[in-house]
């Protein structure tokens, strides 16, 4: 459903809006977060649901969570602002877990079903019934067939050989997008997340079609710091280009965003170039010495929370060059050292990453482009009709290519070919979970040695992370002209030489 303009995108937008609206305009919070349920689900006839009360009991658990605070408990009442003050301070990012399943929202879809669908022409050969190990499938009187899910061991030999398609594969869909199996069912039959598992990509999130998942949001939090004047600061991913409509230029994000009360403006493609550049001495200097057997990318969380839980014994071959967000965070904070940094870019992940301990992240927000959407349609920037733009030139080429899949890898080995001209690179990429742990095992079983090896856990890298506005593929094709147009190709070898510890 990715770049569909769907009811579940729109009726997100609103909620993302009213928060922003409250928390950059309002004087009276509790109240106007109390009303928003009512202003999603203004009259007697319900818009999505087959009630209104179950829609404004929906759309209260999305506005906490927009609010970064979580579902309230389903066995006594709360109120929707129960807890906000605790939420409503400076260094607060959310409460975790990040993901979280709304019960009344999620339609308990059933999950590793097959089923005999009205396609069955009750046809002579019956190959459905002779392939079937357990002798689960009969035939009705109307020598249509029938499974018996009681016998059924879900092997899909049934449907592979069934020459109508008749048969259907029924997999919940966020547990199909989970690539690392962190969905389950509970025992209701809603679906459930595993916090110790989900590493926090939000394909899930992206591909319920019930809305039923949601992230957390520091909307709220970051409109009431700009509102009591703190100095705000943004840090911009480089697969912003074309996520607010075509011809939207960085330089008018720039100026927008200022308008809105950000003090300044930078690119994280910067902390990619200073990525970049390490990662490229790092392979020249560990891998093709054989001091390190092959080196894994850092730079997407996702990836990296995987490669750390799931393969602990390979956390030393993942890159410890700070990720584009950290190294520009921490430079603006080296300029601006009062800065209350967020960073605004594609992934559901980087809220994660903003809040671990083992690194200081040195962000204090983290929204999508999705949120800021929802922001600008807040502050009344309708970018149709917007014509300031403010000029930003903090990167290269080669930093503003993280943004897509092959992007990491492919700068790193300019680098490398540049700074070290007699090293042959070998490039390995993977992109979705289900791939980058595929990959990550041949790297544990030896056969990636000697590789750059780049993982992202969103497949087609950043563009298509849960935070976007426009289609994979747009926004691919804009990062590519963005990069094309960049005055400047590669970084500078000794920009690796900033990192700090």
């Amino acid at each position: 459903m990715r770049g569909i303009n769907t009811s579940v995108t729109k009726l997100r937008r609103k909620i993302f809006t009213e928060i922003a609206k409250v928390a950059f305009l309002s004087d009276n919070v509790n109240d106007d977060i109390e009303a928003i349920p009512y202003k999603i689900t203004p009259t007697e006839v319900p818009q999505y649901r087959e009630s209104i009360y179950r829609e404004r009991a929906i759309a209260s658990e999305r506005v906490r969570l927009a609010m970064g605070m979580s579902i309230r408990p389903q066995d006594r009442p709360v109120h929707i602002t129960a807890g906000l003050d605790a939420s409503n301070i400076g260094d607060q990012y959310y409460e975790p877990p990040l993901m979280q399943v709304i019960p009344s929202a999620c339609d308990r879809c059933e999950d590793n079903v097959y089923e005999v669908s009205n396609q069955c022409r009750g046809c002579l050969a019956r190959a459905c019934i002779s392939v079937c190990p357990r002798g689960a499938i009969s035939v009705d009187k109307d020598g249509k067939a029938v499974i018996d899910k009681e016998k059924c061991i879900k092997c899909g030999k049934c449907k592979a050989a069934c020459p109508y398609d008749a048969i259907a594969h029924k997999i919940r869909p966020c547990a199909q997008a989970c690539g690392i199996k962190a969905i389950s069912s509970d025992e209701l039959g809603r679906a459930s997340i595993d916090a110790k598992k989900c590493v926090g990509c939000g394909q899930c999130m992206v591909s319920c079609p019930f809305g039923a998942i949601a992230d957390k949001s520091q909307i709220f939090q970051l409109g009431r710091a700009i509102r009591r004047g703190d100095e705000v600061v943004a840090e911009v991913a480089p697969a912003i280009v074309g996520q607010f409509g075509p011809g939207v230029s960085l330089w008018k994000i720039k100026a927008a965003l200022k308008d809105i009360g950000f003090k300044e403006v930078f690119e994280v493609a910067h902390g990619a170039d200073v990525g970049a550049s390490t990662e490229a001495h790092h392979y020249a200097t560990g891998v093709v010495t054989g001091e390190v057997p092959f080196l894994l990318t850092s730079c997407c969380p996702a990836w990296s929370m995987l490669a750390k839980t799931q393969f602990p014994d390979m956390i030393d071959k993942v890159s410890n060059a700070l990720t584009p967000m950290v190294a520009t965070a921490r430079s603006i904070k080296q300029k601006m050292p009062n800065a209350r940094v967020i960073f605004i870019g594609p992934c559901a992940a980087k809220k994660l990453e903003a809040m671990r301990r083992t690194v200081r992240s040195d962000v204090d927000f983290v929204i999508t482009f999705e949120e800021l959407a929802a922001i600008f349609d807040a502050a009344g920037i309708d970018f149709a009709t917007y014509d300031k733009e403010e000029p930003i030139h903090d990167a290269t080429g080669a930093g503003r290519g993280y943004a897509v899949a092959g992007g990491v890898a492919a700068a790193i080995e300019s680098c490398v070919r540049e700074y070290y001209p007699d090293v042959e690179v070998k490039i390995e990429h993977a992109e979705g979970l289900t791939e980058c742990k595929k990959v990550l095992m041949l790297a544990k079983a030896g056969k990636k040695n000697g590789c750059l090896i780049e993982g992202m856990g969103c497949p087609g890298g950043c563009v298509a992370g849960a935070g976007v506005n426009i289609p994979v593929e747009k926004g691919a094709a804009e990062v590519q002209k963005f990069v094309a147009g960049s005055t400047k190709k590669i970084p500078e070898k000794e920009l690796y030489e900033i990192q700090l510890p």
